[in-house]
């Protein structure tokens, strides 16, 4: 590693943790935002300002020469489109999920999604070290002690949060397929315009949205869309220039223990110790899925899992 790598990392390390502080906080920007607006709603908004703020963000990145040459634009379309797709049913279950869960639940059942792409990766060919499904086994624990009931029932908002990480497996695993070959800032400025527009339509069905219930909730929609949204974003793909995937992957996975951080200092809520409980699991699983086991016992790293967000695993590695 050259001395001016060596130096930039310290700033890469430290814009990783804020990225990973701010999207736990995200959660509880959601919860209260909801206290104004209904789930649909709020997605659409967070998303619209979002896309602005990437789009801004690119042509900035334009005038900077920071933009990368050349592209297929027409997968850059493609697979812009794809991922706003399944980014709407992701996202849209998390929130309407959120309704009916605490916030720090939320983010450690959201954060199951690291797990659940190497799964899914097996179905195109890819293989995961055995060390993984320990880390599975140990989600799957925490899991249980996180939502399931004494009468082995699981809550609503849990169940959809719980649908919300496997559809962003899906997600990144796509993602994993377009983002080599295009311009990763406007890949996710598509998709999150197109999250929004496909929003409408719910939300004119099922919601009644107001300008001054929007206006009420403009400080949770804000930080939703210009903060998790875009700035972290922006944050993750300048730290992992300088900082090597694996350990981006660890600094970000702070983010469950922030929401439920978040969900106590803001909002009030509380976890059980039996919830704790099932936390600790989940972070440790979380955490140990993302070590090089392949480097430690010995041979090439793994086949490639990514562990950033969804919306942020698109980012160019070290």
């Amino acid at each position: 590693m050259k001395n001016g790598r060596r130096s930039n990392s310290i700033g890469g390390v430290a814009m990783l943790l804020g990225a990973s502080m701010i999207w736990g906080v995200s959660f509880a920007a959601q919860s209260a935002g909801m206290e104004y607006v209904g789930p649909f709603t709020f997605t659409v908004v967070r998303s619209l300002i979002a896309a602005l703020g990437l789009g801004i963000c690119a042509l900035a990145f334009d005038r900077l020469g920071l933009s990368p040459k050349g592209g297929d634009r027409k997968r850059l379309w493609r697979g812009g489109i794809l991922l706003g797709v399944i980014l709407f049913a992701g996202t849209n279950l998390q929130q309407i999920g959120i309704q009916y869960t605490s916030v720090g639940k939320a983010g450690f059942i959201t954060s199951l999604y690291i797990l659940f792409v190497p799964a899914f990766g097996l179905l195109i060919g890819r293989r995961a070290h055995p060390m993984l499904w320990v880390c599975v086994l140990l989600a799957s624990v925490g899991l249980y002690f996180l939502s399931i009931q004494g009468d082995f029932s699981i809550g609503k908002g849990d169940l959809l949060v719980l649908g919300c990480a496997l559809v962003y497996a899906v997600h990144i695993l796509v993602i994993d397929h377009y983002a080599p070959f295009v311009d990763v800032v406007r890949l996710n400025c598509i998709q999150f315009a197109v999250t929004g527009l496909l929003s409408i339509g719910p939300m004119a069905l099922y919601e009644e949205p107001s300008a001054g219930a929007i206006l009420q909730a403009w400080l949770p929609l804000l930080y939703a869309g210009l903060l998790a949204g875009c700035c972290s974003y922006t944050m993750q793909v300048f730290a992992q220039r300088s900082v090597e995937p694996t350990t981006a992957s660890l600094l970000l996975s702070p983010e469950a223990m922030f929401s439920a951080l978040a969900g106590w200092m803001l909002l009030g809520q509380t976890l059980s110790s039996r919830e704790l409980l099932g936390c600790a699991f989940v972070f440790i699983a979380v955490v140990c899925s993302q070590l090089p086991w392949r480097r430690i016992f010995g041979g090439r790293a793994a086949d490639g899992a990514p562990a950033l967000r969804p919306e942020e695993a698109n980012a160019p590695e070290a």
